[in-house]
């Protein structure tokens, strides 16, 4: 069916042929689509969308989609496939969902009603077990379910709500209606990912945003916020975001959440239960956590209780729920209202518990351990789907969510039929869902695509709020199955588009002038501490080779038959080069020039510049929360350029331009870090790996080009090294001599790059860093970088030989261990048991 579309006016070409294409937009036979009406006509709430992109012109929609894709890349917005070690793109679809406000009152409803009847259920089930006793659940129904987590019985959760964020997976029917497709109560995901899906889009077509007069999302996370806070027992509370890791699928969404809310976002390791409380490790030790809103799943939460091999759960933490001494978002056991089995049940129990119908009906389930309901199943086996009651591991299944029974071979039939009489209870038959379509922009033109709709809503001291929107996911295929939505389907904004303006823009920043001031650090973890301070390691270390690199093609214009001092510089730099692991020795016909270029950008070498870049990439991703957009789009934009210089076969010229190119780029991190990163206890630990990684090569740099008979050539490659040429001219005619170069490099208190000025950095860093004990004697930390500022401080440069400044090294390699051993997080150590200075 062609579509009938008066498209806006607009010159030339391209836009009268964007607006053919949309006239050929053709939905599937059969099956409702979102543009496209009953009547055959384009929806209302869709014509000025559609206007505006014939009015753009092909040139002009194309290049809006690319700045959301430039978008994507700069938020650094990704996600991960289960079982892979890279990252992929967030796959954005180029239109969003749209939806009328008059039928987004009726979704909101319905998923609010959906949540209060499943809270109530669980409440039941865990509880008084009315429903069981009185038959209007089975049993099995209940101990079946892996997810039903037997420690939480008779539990009472804190703040009275087992589910405080719940979504539900929806889809349009045949009918035109939406239909509840699945319920996700362990740990929902994809609001962060819609909130990211709405800045991009929003951002790419702004005034149509504005014109479309679209439903904003703050507003629902500043509810649900105050629903957490609410919950917990102090004004003030400590809410977290417990994550399982940097390995998670959705990392990225958890790392937005926690900096969209102001959350703490931690993992297993950065709690602990004392005294029946929980607590995080802090740099300053251990704080009261009050609220966690987990993303880990239940079983791994406690290994004393659930998984014992879990490393990503804390010992102690059921008991602590148990005490009521810590709100959990959600309750541990929510996940059992996923299970499809209470799916075929739900129907009666909302008029049991609720007096009223559901106002969004599932898709039709029977729950195969009924024996009628089994055979009724089997009769009907080749028009339904099946799927696992409980999990999606069901024997028979081979490993896939669900199967259409028409589709099986006789093999796989046979094998699943048995697998049902045998053990029923496993399996559920569903209705066969046939998807609505919505446009999608393919090739250059609009095609309907299937999708499925993620509506969250969140308990708020008022009762349930649903945001308005969702997280859409599109399919790649035309297949309108419900069970076909997976690998390859992309994400879509779903605006809810009303016909009067918005309210006002809401902020997540306090309304009231009497919200605290609150300056004092200390709660950063020990976990965010480690990596600040082995990302600014690892960016050091990488500019340390960079600069060798650079010194090495400074010097390249030396032949092979200059004399041995002129050699010395690139001998020794190539030496270092290969001790740091950043080049092995080769015999290419220029060894130098492959030298330099393995060492800036070979990432098979550990300590080339690309590989420790990465390394800081790594560690940085753990504690996204705390860096801004632009230093995260500086670190990625730098391992760029050192993964197209490995792709390319570079002059020597071109090796030195990429070497200088990359410390430009690290020089404006480092300028980030200094000007905008707030001086709290996380800037500390970035400025303290810098200072301890920076002095420790200032003393390689040293031992390397000062010791062994140097000459002015070498001499000068160490000031070059520690950027310090300008300095040392402006200080001495003569050229350069060993005193006063070492004095420099080593012990100058007014150059940035000295040894000594690391050393009283270092000393002033951990002077402001909290102390475990109120018995005013110095840590062990503080009195190794007291005794080293105050020898470097007092050191004559004429005195130093290669001997002293390994001493120096040594002290400072020594130095960073009492650091790690002090204020970093050993999964293996157990709590510390001396008193703190504040337990908060």
């Amino acid at each position: 069916m062609a579509v009938e579309l008066q498209a806006a006016a607009a010159p030339g070409d391209e836009a009268r042929r964007l607006a053919a294409w949309i006239a050929d937009y053709r939905p599937l036979p059969g099956v409702p689509d979102e543009l496209i009406g009953p009547d055959g006509r384009p929806r209302a709430h869709w014509s000025t969308l559609l206007d505006t992109l014939a009015g753009l012109g092909q040139e002009g929609v194309e290049s809006r989609f690319a700045a959301a894709a430039r978008r994507i890349n700069d938020m650094g917005v990704t996600y991960r496939v289960y079982g892979e070690t890279r990252e992929r793109p967030w796959p954005l679809s180029r239109l969003p969902l749209l939806i009328a406000e008059r039928e987004w009152v009726e979704i909101a409803a319905g998923v609010a009603q959906r949540a209060e009847l499943l809270d109530r259920i669980l409440h039941d089930v865990y509880g008084e077990g009315r429903l069981v006793a009185e038959g209007a659940l089975p049993a099995a129904v209940v101990a079946g379910s892996p997810e039903f987590i037997r420690p939480m019985c008779g539990v009472k959760p804190v703040g009275g709500r087992w589910l405080r964020f719940y979504a539900a997976d929806l889809g349009r029917g045949p009918d035109g209606e939406w239909w509840v497709l699945g319920d996700r109560g362990q740990a929902p995901s994809g609001a962060g990912y819609a909130v990211e899906n709405r800045l991009i889009l929003a951002r790419a077509f702004p005034s149509l945003y504005r014109e479309m007069k679209v439903r904003r999302l703050a507003g629902f996370f500043r509810d649900f916020r105050a629903g957490l806070a609410a919950a917990a027992a102090r004004s003030d509370p400590r809410i977290c975001l417990m994550t399982p890791g940097p390995w998670s699928e959705t990392y990225t969404e958890q790392v937005y959440l926690a900096r969209y809310l102001g959350f703490l976002l931690v993992e297993g390791e950065d709690l602990v239960t004392s005294e029946g409380k929980l607590h995080v490790r802090t740099v300053a030790g251990l704080k009261r956590a009050d609220v966690a809103w987990r993303r880990v799943d239940a079983d791994w939460l406690d290994p004393l209780e659930a998984n014992a091999a879990s490393r990503l759960g804390v010992p102690g933490l059921f008991d602590a729920i148990r005490e009521g001494a810590v709100a959990v978002a959600n309750m541990p056991g929510s996940g059992f209202a996923e299970s499809r089995a209470l799916m075929s049940f739900l129907p009666a129990i909302a008029q049991r518990l609720l007096g009223e119908p559901l106002r969004l009906p599932n898709v039709a389930t029977w729950w195969c351990g009924q024996e009628a309901e089994r055979d009724e199943i089997l009769r009907a086996f080749d028009s339904r789907a099946i799927a696992g009651a409980f999990s999606d591991n069901a024997e028979g299944l081979d490993g896939a969510r669900a199967a259409i029974g028409a589709e099986l071979d006789a093999e796989q039939r046979a094998r699943l039929v048995r697998a049902m009489q045998a053990r029923g209870l496993d399996y559920v038959g569903q209705e066969i869902v046939k998807l609505s379509t919505t446009p999608a922009w393919d090739g250059g033109a609009l095609t309907p695509r299937p999708f499925t709709l993620r509506v969250f809503a969140a308990a708020t001291p008022e009762g349930w709020k649903v945001m308005p929107g969702g997280f859409c996911r599109v399919s790649d295929r035309r297949d309108a199955r419900a069970i076909s939505m997976g690998a390859g389907a992309q994400s879509a904004d779903v605006w809810v588009v009303g016909e009067e303006a918005p309210e006002n823009a809401t902020s997540l920043l306090p309304t009231k002038n009497d919200a605290p001031v609150v300056r004092v650090p200390g709660n950063l973890p020990s976990r965010a501490a480690d990596n600040l301070f082995w990302m600014g390691r690892y960016l050091e270390r990488a500019e340390a080779t960079l600069r060798v690199v650079r010194c090495l093609c400074n010097r390249m214009t030396e032949t092979a038959g200059a004399a041995l001092q002129g050699r010395q510089p690139i001998d020794r730099c190539e030496r270092l080069l290969f001790a740091w692991g950043a080049a092995a020795p080769c015999a290419a016909p220029h060894p130098s020039a492959v030298v330099a270029l393995t060492a800036a950008s070979n990432a098979d070498f550990y300590g080339s510049a690309r590989a420790l870049v990465g390394q800081a990439k790594r560690a940085a991703s753990i504690v996204r929360e705390r860096l801004s957009q632009d230093m995260w789009q500086l670190m990625v934009r730098l391992e760029l350029r050192l993964e197209r210089a490995a792709a390319g076969a570079p002059l020597e010229p071109e090796i030195l331009e990429m070497s200088e190119r990359a410390l430009h780029t690290l020089a404006a991190l480092s300028g980030l870090m200094d000007e905008n990163f707030n001086r709290a206890s996380g800037w500390a630990f970035i400025d303290l790996g810098k200072r301890i990684e920076r002095a420790v090569n200032t003393c390689r740099f040293a031992r390397q080009f000062a010791d062994h008979n140097p000459t002015m050539e070498t001499l000068d490659a160490l000031l070059e090294l520690v950027d310090s040429q300008i300095t040392y001219r402006s200080r001495y005619l003569a050229g350069p001599a060993l005193a006063p170069t070492l004095d420099i490099a080593m012990l100058d208190p007014f150059n940035p790059r000295s040894a000594a000025f690391q050393a009283r950095r270092i000393d002033e860093h951990l002077a402001g860093l909290p102390a475990l004990a109120d018995d005013g004697m110095m840590e062990p930390q503080r009195r190794l970088a007291v005794s080293l500022r105050a020898d470097l401080e007092a050191a004559d440069a004429r005195r130093l030989d290669a001997g002293s400044v390994l001493m120096i090294e040594q002290r400072l390699m020594a130095l960073a261990n009492a650091i790690s051993e002090r204020y970093f997080s050993h999964s293996s150590d157990p709590a510390p048991t001396d008193k703190r200075s504040k337990l908060a």
